[in-house]
């Protein structure tokens, strides 16, 4: 990228990325490449929504078609590409009613509104969201998301909202209870490390849910649509939440989210009282319709959880050759958190500067978020690079 570009970017936006210098030029599949025609293997996934890669036909020609039709209407009329999502996702999923949002964070926004008036009228006031979590940057979102990084000088948050421990069942037993109107869980933790919620604790809170009848809201904006192996990430844990927030991977690189919800609260919402100007736009539900068709349809759910048993075999070989080195081997699918003894941002730019896109997280986890079309072999290629960085350089 030109030292002017650079200069540009720090002269006009407000300092809030600190971007790679990169000069990204196109995508193809799960390769990125730069102006002077070097290609990069992209485990970075655009922060887990390019699931199906770069330049993808089917989201392409869907996007086509629908910007021919028109490109934006008011909500205020019906649009076939929202209906057809719409259907699409209830029929998958088994959930009762959904509203499209703009952004994962806004979704968040409507899941909080959309406890809130649940609760009224029930005697119940408190939210909970879990230690180490991040659900957004809006305030709603950052009120439920605990860690300093995030909060530090936006104070006051939304009021009645607290946290509980992480995974710690005594934590979350003595703090929910009748006026419990529900817990905000992220069930594998994306940007704080790939945390994945134990067995135990998703037991308790199903049985504490029975007892004081609150909702569970899970926030699957990063493990879901697939990502993990199955549709939603709480799939794994035997957990039927009242409220699931989506986003991500949906729109297919279009700025597409929903929150959707059990009969428990599908007659909540009445005309009027939530609305968005751009949500469930006409193209980018197009492209969701196609990413869904791919995943879904095509069977690339099986492809991902294919992907990251041979991730987790993978990493697991090399932890064992290398136990300095790695601490943990987390997550499923196309969402795998390898936790190292060491800060892994000089490992990521190593990376880099041979041919491979990796995100590190929560200062010692290199996070994988592959698009679930990433090929066999880059996965044994994006280890074998990292075994041999750790013989040449032992400081990475």
């Amino acid at each position: 990228m030109s030292d002017s570009f650079l200069e540009k970017e720090q002269s006009y936006f407000f300092h809030t990325y600190k971007r790679l210098t990169l000069d990204i030029v196109r995508g193809e599949g799960c390769y990125l490449f730069d102006r002077a025609g070097k290609r990069y293997v992209d485990f970075f996934g655009g922060l887990a929504v390019n699931a199906l890669g770069y330049r993808h036909p089917g989201i392409n020609n869907a996007i086509r078609r629908q910007i021919d039709l028109y490109n934006h209407l008011s909500n205020f009329f019906v649009q076939e590409t929202q209906v057809l999502l719409a259907e699409k996702l209830i029929n998958l999923t088994g959930l009762k009613k959904l509203f499209f949002t703009n952004s994962g964070t806004e979704a968040v926004e409507g899941a909080l509104k959309l406890a809130r008036k649940w609760a009224k009228g029930r005697g119940k006031t408190d939210l909970f969201g879990l230690s180490n979590s991040f659900h957004g940057r809006t305030m709603g979102a950052l009120s439920l998301t605990e860690r300093a990084k995030y909060r530090d000088g936006y104070e006051p948050f939304v009021p009645n909202i607290r946290h509980i421990k992480f995974n710690d069942v005594q934590d979350l037993r003595a703090n929910v209870g009748p006026k419990t109107i529900g817990v905000f869980l992220e069930f594998i933790q994306g940007e704080g490390g790939v945390n994945v919620v134990s067995s135990e604790f998703a037991k308790e809170l199903i049985a504490l849910r029975k007892q004081h009848d609150f909702l569970i809201i899970a926030d699957e904006i990063q493990c879901g649509i697939g990502r993990t192996g199955r549709f939603f990430g709480f799939e794994h844990f035997g957990v039927q939440p009242d409220i699931v927030i989506i986003a991500k991977a949906l729109g297919g690189g279009l700025p597409l989210g929903a929150f959707l919800g059990t009969e428990k609260v599908s007659d909540v919402f009445t005309y009027g009282v939530h609305g968005t100007t751009f949500g469930g736009n006409p193209v980018a539900c197009a492209a969701g319709l196609a990413v869904l068709e791919e995943i879904v349809d095509r069977g690339l759910m099986k492809v991902a959880s294919e992907r990251g048993e041979q991730l987790r075999g993978l990493f697991t070989k090399l932890g064992g050759e290398f136990p300095d080195r790695i601490r943990d081997v987390r997550g499923f699918g196309c969402m795998m958190g390898i936790d190292l003894h060491k800060e892994g941002q000089s490992l990521a730019d190593e990376l880099q500067n041979r041919g491979f896109l990796v995100n590190c997280t929560n200062t010692t986890v290199i996070r994988l978020l592959p698009p679930y079309t990433i090929p066999a072999e880059e996965c044994d290629r994006l280890v074998q690079e990292i075994r041999t960085i750790w013989k040449e350089s032992p400081s990475k």
